[in-house]
């Protein structure tokens, strides 16, 4: 078997684990932390917690008080979990881990970062402890939670999603605004920040009503401690018109403001952009002629979530009314790539710095956006599901990929993927289809493949009295949605041959 099956194993059968704080499994462990390795495991770094293990297996005399420690007895097959990685993944390591994480260091408009990795402006960022709390675990900055000059008042409850079979979040809804402290509450709150953590980055996230609250607001926070100033042009919940969103659809207003806030202080200036546009260029232009550093991008989409069958009232319900609200999470990333793609490839905006949000969880995810041209990343749903601790697996899993790729610094991956991304699907070569290839020692008999192509492809697959799959070339068009349905993975792509032209 593959690697790549392996993987999947390890983490098809974690689906019962919660992923525990302060996990009971590890705490029973003599020889390992298993929470940990499980953790690395569900976010795709696999290679980093393979890496950790000693040379022989501790698991293998172990009778396993660590499964009986877990908050679900019995549903999560840790020993089997650790062996699996032991033997299956620790053989295959291509490099020994890092010794250190030097390649990660990068900058934002030349302010330097330790590693990447920021949270974003939202609740995650919103109070001192909480920031200090991130730094220490190893968040390279923070995009605080917009501060205004005017009063807010949040909804109860605030918060819905869409959930996936094992209750992870997929798609996050929030009806959520803007800081409710006190500007003098948060420029407190950055000045211990800056005394307290010299070398963290803070980005300022700020919002207001006229060109000279813009400034005004931008050049407090210079002067107590903030690093850069980001400018929310993207809020998609705010109670009065013309902020937020409905900035950020209007290039014109975008321009201005932004010149204001330039003209205002020194430190570097991000535009914040909203992806409730058809495209983002004309913002993130006007931005630049207003004299931006950098765009940050994807603010929430504008979204609802769920109909109550019974009420008639979408999520989330606040005494019987509810609101289109901002959408995050896994869900919006293929959105967020869309558009940071878009940005990177304009020529109008070359050099200028991209920091990338939008559906973020692995470090593969973030690797993804810096190969479509982001300097820097920023996190929030992943982090309000799974806690400031995800930074462990995004720095070490980006830094072995580098490693692996032989770069050494985060800056070399900038933009790679950008060539291979067409706006229109007319540059694609169409002359040759990929014929899927079957493992069928791989495949368990469920019979999804047939159903699918039946269905919704081109019926190529059948099975035969065995419950295998019977490829029948002559009708495949290579769509490869076997490929994705198959629950195995045991249906790749394989050879190639030219297609016959169609009249």
């Amino acid at each position: 078997m593959s690697l790549r099956f392996h993987q999947q194993i390890t983490r098809s059968d974690m689906l019962e684990c919660v992923l525990c704080h302060d996990a009971p499994c590890t705490k029973v462990c003599p020889h390992l932390d298993p929470a940990a390795m499980l953790r690395s495991a569900w976010f795709e770094n696999e290679k980093v917690a393979a890496g950790k293990l000693p040379d022989q297996n501790p698991c293998i005399q172990c009778d396993a008080p660590c499964e009986s420690a877990c908050v679900r007895p019995g549903k999560v097959a840790i020993r089997h979990l650790m062996t699996t990685l032991h033997e299956n993944v620790k053989p295959y390591l291509e490099q020994p881990l890092p010794s250190d994480a030097d390649r990660l260091r990068t900058d934002i408009c030349g302010v330097p970062l330790e590693n990447p990795f920021l949270l974003s402006s939202s609740v995650v960022s919103s109070t001192y402890d909480m920031c200090a709390r991130a730094f220490e675990a190893g968040w390279a900055g923070a995009a605080f939670k917009t501060i205004c000059p005017f009063e807010i008042h949040e909804a109860s409850p605030r918060f819905s999603a869409i959930t996936g079979d094992n209750g992870t979040l997929i798609g996050f809804k929030n009806i959520e605004q803007l800081s409710d402290h006190s500007v003098a509450e948060n420029m407190e709150v950055f000045r211990r920040l800056k005394n307290a953590y010299p070398s963290k980055v803070i980005l300022a996230s700020i919002m207001g009503r006229t060109e000279q609250e813009w400034a005004a607001l931008a050049r407090q926070c210079e002067e107590n401690g903030a690093d850069v100033v980001e400018l929310n042009f993207s809020c998609p919940n705010m109670a009065d018109g013309g902020l937020g969103s409905d900035i950020g659809q209007i290039p014109e207003l975008v321009e201005s403001l932004t010149a204001a806030v330039k003209s205002a202080v020194r430190i570097p200036v991000l535009a914040k952009l909203t992806p409730n546009v058809a495209a983002m260029s004309p913002a993130a232009e006007a931005a630049r002629r207003g004299g931006a550093d950098g765009i940050a991008a994807i603010n929430t989409i504008k979204s609802l979530i769920g109909v109550n069958l019974h009420t008639y009232v979408t999520a989330p319900a606040v005494h019987g009314m509810s609101a289109v609200g901002g959408y995050s999470g896994k869900a919006v990333k293929p959105i967020a790539m869309r558009f940071i793609a878009e940005l990177g490839k304009n020529p109008a905006l070359q050099g200028m710095h991209l920091s990338a949000m939008g559906g973020i969880e692995s470090w593969s995810d973030a690797a993804e956006f810096i190969l479509l041209g982001a300097g820097s990343v920023q996190v929030t749903t992943a982090v309000m599901q799974y806690g400031y601790r995800i930074i462990d697996d995004l720095r070490s899993g980006l830094d072995y990929y580098l490693m692996q790729k032989g770069m050494s610094s985060v800056r070399e991956a900038v933009g790679l993927a950008l060539d291979s991304v067409s706006e229109t699907t007319n540059v694609l070569e169409r002359d040759t289809v990929i014929f899927p290839k079957f493992h069928k020692e791989q495949c368990i008999g469920c019979g999804r493949c047939e159903l699918s192509c039946a269905d919704g492809g081109h019926s190529a697959i059948s099975l035969n009295a065995d419950r295998k799959p019977v490829f029948h070339a002559k009708n495949c068009v290579g769509c490869h949605l076997c490929v994705l349905v198959c629950p195995q993975k045991a249906i790749t792509p394989g050879r190639k041959r030219v297609a016959i032209p169609r009249r």
